[in-house]
């Protein structure tokens, strides 16, 4: 592992070091887990996004998805 420096405003500060006692982590721990749960989300959030300008580009035909519909309705009795 490498070590950096972080400045943080004393609030912040605060806040994480009573959510790393609450969670019995260090503060390092709290921060890098911190760090991956966001990377996670700009990952998914980078992956929605080029799902969503595909569909924008190309988006679906009726044809393409109306034989799973057809097959999802009720049969009558």
């Amino acid at each position: 592992m490498e070590t950096i420096q972080v400045v943080l405003d004393s609030e912040l500060l605060m806040a994480a070091d009573q959510m790393a006692k609450q969670e019995k982590i260090n503060r390092s721990a709290l921060i890098r887990r911190a760090l991956r749960e966001h990377l996670q989300r700009c990952r998914v959030q980078a992956l929605e996004d080029r799902d969503r300008r595909g569909y924008a580009a190309a988006p679906q035909r009726i044809e393409e998805y109306q034989i799973w519909e057809d097959a999802a309705v009720w049969p009558e009795n």
